[in-house]
This record gives C-alpha cells, structure tokens and sequence, in this order.
C-alpha cells in the first residue's frame, strides 16, 4: 500500500494553489496507513483533511480526493480500526464537499471528464460488498454514493417526441424529471429533462428512461449520462 502512495505525483494532481497542499496527501496517506493507534490516526486525518484531499474548515474537495479515494478504502480494510474510522470520514467529507471552481472534475481513463463527486462515488460502489460488511457506516456511504448516478446508453427508441433510452444504471436516479450531462468522446451536452421510465429489476442493472424532446439519433449508444447537478457543484 505505501508504495502504491508513493508511486503518485501529487504534486501533478490539479488543484486551487490557495488551498491545495499535494505534500499533505501524500504523507498523510503514508502516516494514515502507518498509523498503529488513536493519536497516529488523527494526526494523519488532520493532514489529509486540512489540504491534503479536502480543506474541512472551508468543506472543499481537491481532485486529489478520487486518486486517494481507492488508497483509503484499502486503509479501511487494512489498517489500524482508528485509521478504518478517519479513512471513512475523509471519504464521506470528500463525496460531500464542493469543489472550486477549476479543479471540478477528473479525466477518467476514457476521456470522460467526471465531477469529482461522481468519481469518488465509483470507487466506493467498486467495494460495495466490503462496505456493507461494515454495516451502518459503510451502508450509509453507499447510500450518500448512490445519489451520484451513472447511466450508461446501450439503444435508444423513438416514442412520440420523446427517446426511450435503454441501458445500464447504476446509483439512484429518483422519480420525477432531471436534468443529465451526457458525455460522449469528450463532449459533454446537457440534457435538460429525463425521466426514470422502469427501474432496474433486483439483481440487475438494466434499465430505461424516458428522455423528453430529444431523438435517438442525439443519444448514441456507449454515451455516459450524470446527473448534471453534479457538474454544477462549484465551492
């Protein structure tokens, strides 16, 4: 795990020049998973937390907080219980504060330029089951990550004036009409009203919405939708 923090430049991760601190990731991780009590612990989470991955006294969020997002959920499983505890709340501070203007999203490996709470969001659905397992806590992250949804395009269908646009969903999108940023080979379009047609059936992850006053042929296959409440999220 320690090499895995020092394989990281966090001096090459983007972030506001007044607030951002990448030495304070980088040995605030390092000292997070070191950690061997109460007192290590804290110390280590007040680094990351004072400008390392998020600057709690003024609840913003850096860029960095996706790339040590993965790195605190292996401290959770790995580390000292003191330091599962501070590796948990940074992760929840993180996924709930806003991000200055600039530094709001990340470049995911296709391309696609994610909020930063989307991203963060990813990383805990990818240990979901080691979440759960930690029982409120960790199903209380997952429910918070749930509201940063991602729908991914398979097909569309004309219906009327609207587009019925089937896929995969995962989080939560909620009843009633939403705003989406679509992504598609790095270009985002605002889709400014979708419904959640059918919910994915239990066990799967398939599903339909209703995009209203668009056509098929605006909605390609393999294009990513967020809620674009998301991308409007600015300290």
């Amino acid at each position: 795990m320690l090499d895995e923090i020092d394989a990281v430049d966090w001096a090459s991760i983007p972030g506001h020049p007044d607030w951002y601190e990448p030495d304070r990731a980088a040995r605030g991780l390092r000292a997070l998973a070191e950690a061997a009590n109460l007192v290590q612990a804290a110390k280590a989470g007040s680094r990351l937390g004072g400008g390392g991955i998020v600057h709690g006294h003024s609840a913003a969020v850096f860029p960095a907080a996706v790339v040590a997002a993965p790195l605190l959920l292996d401290i959770a499983q790995q580390g000292h219980p003191a330091a599962k505890d501070a590796a948990l709340g940074l992760l929840d501070e993180a996924l709930s504060c806003y991000p200055h203007a600039g530094y709001t999203r990340v470049v995911a490996p296709d391309g696609t330029a994610v909020p930063i709470c989307c991203a963060i969001a990813h990383h805990l659905r990818a240990r979901a089951d080691f979440l759960v397992g930690l029982g409120q806590k960790g199903k209380s992250l997952l429910a918070d990550a749930a509201a940063h949804w991602r729908f991914e395009i398979r097909e569309c269908v004309a219906d009327s004036s609207d587009t019925a646009a089937f896929g995969t969903l995962v989080g939560c999108l909620p009843d009633g009409v939403h705003a989406a940023e679509m992504h598609r080979e790095g270009v985002i379009t605002v889709l400014s009203e979708l419904t959640l047609e059918y919910p994915p059936a239990e066990g799967s992850l398939e599903a339909c919405l209703r995009v209203i006053a668009r056509h098929p042929g605006e909605l390609p296959p393999g294009a990513l939708l967020f809620p674009a409440e998301c991308g409007d999220r600015v300290h």
